[in-house]
Parts: C-alpha cells; sequence; structure tokens
C-alpha cells in the first residue's frame, strides 16, 4: 500500500498531490504479474497451463486475461534495448548462437530464429552466472548477427556462415575474432563412436578429451596464466591431433562419417587452435547453447509464437527474465557484497 501525501500552499491554498504509482495491470499486484512472467519466460510454462493450476487452487484466472496481463506488461515496460543493440559495451570476449522458433501465419506456420548472445566470465574465476540477450528476426541472413554485434574483437561459435561475414578483414570499424567450438568438433566424432562401428572416431574423441582435461585445470585461471598452460600442455597435443587427422583423413573415403567430422575440423583448423595464443578465448561454446536450452524445451509446449511481434515480444521478455536471475544471483553472491 502505497501512502500519498496532501500539500496546501499557504499563500494560494493549493492543494497538490504527488501521482500514482504507476502499475502495468490495473488492479493487479506487481508480484502476481511478475509470477506470472517468470512462469512463462523464465519456467517455460504456458499461459493454458498457468490457468489450469491456479483454478485447481480455486482462483479463477481464465488465459485471455494471463494474456491481456503478459500484452499489456510488454507495452508498458521499458525497452530491454539501446540505440546501441550490443548487449556488453566494453566486453571483447562474447558467444554467441541461435535457434529456431515457429511463427504463425496465415493457414501455416513459418520458421523463425531466437538468437542468443552471452558474456560469460566464470571459466575466468569470476562467480557470477553469464547475462544471456536475445533477438528475434524472421530468417537467418547474415544481417542479422552483423546488425546484433557492433564492434566486437572475440566470438565463440558454430561455424554458421552468416558469423564469417563478420571476420572479413575489411568489416568496419573492424573484423570480428573467430574462435570455433571444441563441442561441436567433438560431438561429431562422439555420435559415431557410440555406434561402435568406427574405431578412429573413437580415437579421435579420446585425444579431444585430453586437450578437454587439460583445459579443466585451468579453468578459474586468469587469461595469461591459461595462455602458459595451453601454450606448454595443449599445444603439443593439438599438434598431434592436427598429424593424426591428415593421416587418418588420407585413407578415408570422403563419403566416410569419420572423414566428414575430419573435414569439419581440418576447415575451420585456424578457428580451432586460435585459443593457444589468447587466454581470453574459452574451449567451447557451451555457454550460448546452455542459454538456448530453455527456449528449445519450452517450443514444445508453447508450439509457436502468434507473430513477429510476439517473437520480438518473446525475445525481450527472456531478456529481462534472464537478467533479473543474473542480477539476483550476484547479488546474493558472497563476491556481490
Amino acid at each position: 500500500m502505497t501512502i500519498r501525501g496532501k500539500f496546501t500552499c499557504w499563500a494560494c491554498e493549493r492543494i497538490t498531490q504527488p501521482p500514482a504509482p504507476f502499475h502495468a495491470i490495473v488492479r493487479a499486484r506487481a508480484n502476481l504479474l511478475a509470477m506470472i512472467l517468470y512462469a512463462k519466460f523464465g519456467q517455460r510454462l504456458p499461459l493454458n497451463r498457468q490457468s489450469d493450476g491456479y483454478a485447481r487452487e480455486g482462483i479463477e484466472l481464465d488465459v485471455s486475461t494471463l494474456a491481456d496481463w503478459v500484452g499489456t506488461s510488454q507495452r508498458h515496460a521499458s525497452t530491454a534495448r539501446r540505440a546501441d543493440p550490443s548487449p556488453y559495451p566494453g566486453c571483447r570476449r562474447i558467444h554467441g548462437d541461435d535457434t529456431t522458433v515457429s511463427v504463425l501465419a496465415r493457414n501455416k506456420t513459418v520458421t523463425g530464429r531466437l538468437w542468443t548472445y552471452v558474456r560469460d566470465d566464470r571459466p575466468f574465476g569470476r562467480g557470477d552466472p553469464p547475462p544471456t540477450m536475445f533477438f528475434y528476426s524472421r530468417d537467418r541472413g547474415g544481417e542479422q548477427p552483423r546488425r546484433h554485434l557492433v564492434g566486437w574483437v572475440i566470438l565463440r561459435a558454430d561455424a554458421y556462415p552468416g558469423f564469417g561475414e563478420l571476420c572479413e578483414a575489411k568489416r568496419s570499424p573492424r573484423p570480428v575474432v573467430e574462435a570455433a567450438c571444441w563441442a561441436h568438433g567433438r560431438r561429431k566424432f562422439l555420435a559415431l563412436s557410440d555406434l561402435k562401428q568406427a574405431p578412429s572416431a573413437t580415437e579421435a574423441v579420446r585425444r579431444i578429451d585430453e586437450i578437454f582435461a587439460i583445459e579443466r585445470e585451468v579453468n578459474s585461471a586468469a587469461p595469461n596464466q591459461r595462455h602458459v598452460v595451453r601454450q606448454e600442455w595443449l599445444k603439443p597435443l593439438v599438434a598431434a591431433l592436427q598429424g593424426w587427422t591428415r593421416t587418418e583423413r588420407a585413407r578415408l573415403s570422403r563419403h566416410a562419417g569419420t572423414a566428414k567430422a575430419i573435414d569439419y575440423m581440418v576447415k575451420r583448423w585456424s578457428a580451432f587452435t586460435r585459443l593457444l595464443d589468447d587466454g581470453r578465448i574459452c574451449l567451447t561454446n557451451n555457454a550460448a547453447a546452455r542459454a538456448l536450452r530453455g527456449i528449445v524445451i519450452g517450443r514444445r509446449a508453447w508450439l509457436f509464437a502468434g507473430s513477429d511481434r510476439g517473437g520480438h515480444d518473446q525475445a525481450a521478455r527472456s531478456t529481462r527474465v534472464a537478467r533479473a536471475q543474473f542480477q539476483g544471483r550476484s547479488s546474493s553472491s558472497p563476491a556481490a557484497g
């Protein structure tokens, strides 16, 4: 309950009163609205299931009412985007990834994209959870990451060709440094290894696991310390892996699954090995993949976005929920005080 005082001017006897505090939804409590929004965009619980849950508690809240509240809260909320879309100015390293999302169209659904960009400093000794930002687009064109990312130096991502345009030398103000994801490279061998029909794929997994084991030892070290360890321990392992891939590839058919997995890494070898000379680069892009996990799980429940506007709203709300989770965990962390 908010008390608003009234003030009277002794000279003119005019009465003034501060305006009432802003309420996103008339006669709806802010904590109830926050709970609904977090359940939908943080826990990926559709409004119809929330409505059923409230009904079991004896509270009648129609899906249409909840949808109106969610839509109104988005229209009244301050924008999550700035004129500069770069989510974390001054950060020199970022993780990027995207996933599909169905969007309702006339008599059908079309495929849109949800993009995520994550700043994760935990491998560098900082315990704060990674802040995350989401964007929506109707297509997966290369202009999307060019619009999202302005002035970045290091981008850890998968092999999506649209990211490659960011790395061109002529890019202004400067090209982005591409760092390939070792988890993606390992995953292609692991899928073949699980079938137990490709001994060479099993050997590749073993060699890459040795690299992961060394990296785990310095997972919370400073960049300069990571660089020293990588030069001393990782570099020989990576060189041995490169020699093995050349020998193994020469005896395989180009149609073999292991050959395709080797080609994936060999064609991007400079991007895979860039971490050896820069301690700021992480070994994997798992931070971005984890950020999208909730979207992937949630779309099996809510099925589709109602429109392009709904896709943009979903990205904005998911960003706000992720940001609130980040700020809440940071404030409760002992290091935050």
